[in-house]
């Protein structure tokens, strides 16, 4: 058990005992021994998590070009997003935290819901305004200033566990959501069957693709996940598993050719990426809930 400093407090729970996870590119990753969050202890300042999202740092840069592989699959995986939408909704007004260039918000456009966004990059904000005409604003969550109670939906794919404060921004959500409202997350699993198979060789690899930080600052769980918006009044409605893109995690055909150890690793475990979604262990999942 670490006993940790008071700035690596359990956003959840408060609780300052953690078990270390694994060091990963020079950061620490933890587990809350009270309710399992686990987080980075050691984040970077706010200044340099600000410019790790800036066009500087060519942050998403690939998916500003729609003659790339990377938009076409971000293009797939928007779909993939409105299609769990609509299970739980089939119009309203919809804001989408962290809508990166858009392309969600075009999908949803197209089915009928009323859209807009917020984003992080000021690059990718003005790539959705310019190629979709979507109205989207430059920030995150804390920048939208609708009237309370107003929103039917509010997503954010892939964005909690970059945000340094989850359980402010989940706040954020309730205040904007009307009575019965949805808001629909998406983030990677890390008791998903790959991620729980290779935590115990973290620590010996120094090696994680699971973590990412220091992008990623926390990783959930669908418990930890459902606890915290549980927390806020939030009723958890359902999930859907699935995997994340097993090139992203492990690497192309090219990459591991270059590396046999990568190949090794990327020949134990990807095949329990693959398998994870089928059992109900993805290493990605969606989550729907509701505002009570």
């Amino acid at each position: 058990m670490t006993q940790l400093m008071p700035h690596a407090a359990c956003n959840h729970c408060g609780s300052r005992d953690a078990r270390l996870a694994a060091r990963v590119d020079g950061y620490t990753l933890v587990r809350c021994v009270a309710c399992d969050l686990a987080f980075v202890a050691d984040p970077p300042s706010p200044e340099r998590l600000s410019a790790l999202y800036q066009a500087s740092n060519e942050y998403h840069r690939t998916l500003h070009d729609p003659a790339s592989g990377d938009y076409a699959r971000m293009a797939k995986v928007a779909c993939e997003h409105l299609a769990f939408v609509r299970r739980w909704a089939s119009g309203g007004r919809l804001v989408d935290v962290g809508c990166s260039t858009g392309l969600f918000l075009n999908e949803a456009l197209r089915v009928g819901f009323d859209v807009s966004g917020v984003e992080f990059s000021a690059t990718s904000a003005q790539f959705a305004r310019d190629q979709f005409g979507i109205r989207v604003i430059d920030g995150d969550i804390h920048a939208l200033d609708p009237a309370p109670e107003s929103l039917d939906i509010l997503t954010m794919f892939d964005v909690i566990e970059h945000v340094r404060d989850p359980a402010s921004d989940i706040a954020a959500a309730y205040r904007m959501l009307k009575p019965g409202g949805l808001f629909i997350v998406s983030t990677p699993n890390i008791d998903g069957l790959f991620p729980r198979a290779s935590e115990p060789l973290a620590g010996l690899l120094g090696h994680w693709p699971h973590p990412e930080p220091p992008w990623h600052l926390y990783q959930f769980s669908v418990r930890t996940l459902s606890n915290m918006l549980k927390k806020q009044g939030f009723a958890p409605l359902g999930t859907q598993h699935t995997a994340i893109d097993l090139a992203y995690s492990f690497g192309t055909l090219r990459d591991l050719r270059r590396s046999p150890k990568r190949l090794a690793y990327a020949l134990a475990f990807a095949p329990l990426a693959w398998a994870g979604p089928k059992i109900g262990m993805g290493d990605w999942f969606y989550l729907a809930a509701r505002k009570t």
